[in-house]
């Protein structure tokens, strides 16, 4: 569910989830802040902008999950060192 409250400069943006957000709403998250495309920009400065903009949401996509599967070795490697290696492997299989 997304809902937006106020307008302008004081918008506020709100995002509920019951079992957390994927990576692909993250990634769509961080390429509305990086860039906007306008709605009045000639068109084929908007299309321009547009394909640009979707760029920049598959490589923050792309790096996020790798973060996610290095943040999972990191968690694996130190359960396993905690002498948990059952829960290390679950967190594997995640």
């Amino acid at each position: 569910m997304f809902n937006a409250l106020g307008t302008g400069a004081f918008r506020v943006d709100v995002a509920i989830s019951e079992n957390g957000h994927p990576v692909e709403f993250w990634a769509k998250q961080a390429s509305d802040k990086i860039m906007s495309v306008s709605d009045t920009a000639p068109p084929e400065i908007r299309e321009q902008a547009v394909a640009f903009k979707s760029r920049i949401e598959a490589v923050v996509l792309y790096y996020i999950k790798e973060a996610v599967k290095d943040n999972a070795s990191v968690v694996s490697k130190t359960l396993t060192d905690a002498g948990h290696p059952q829960l290390a492997d679950l967190i594997r299989s995640v």
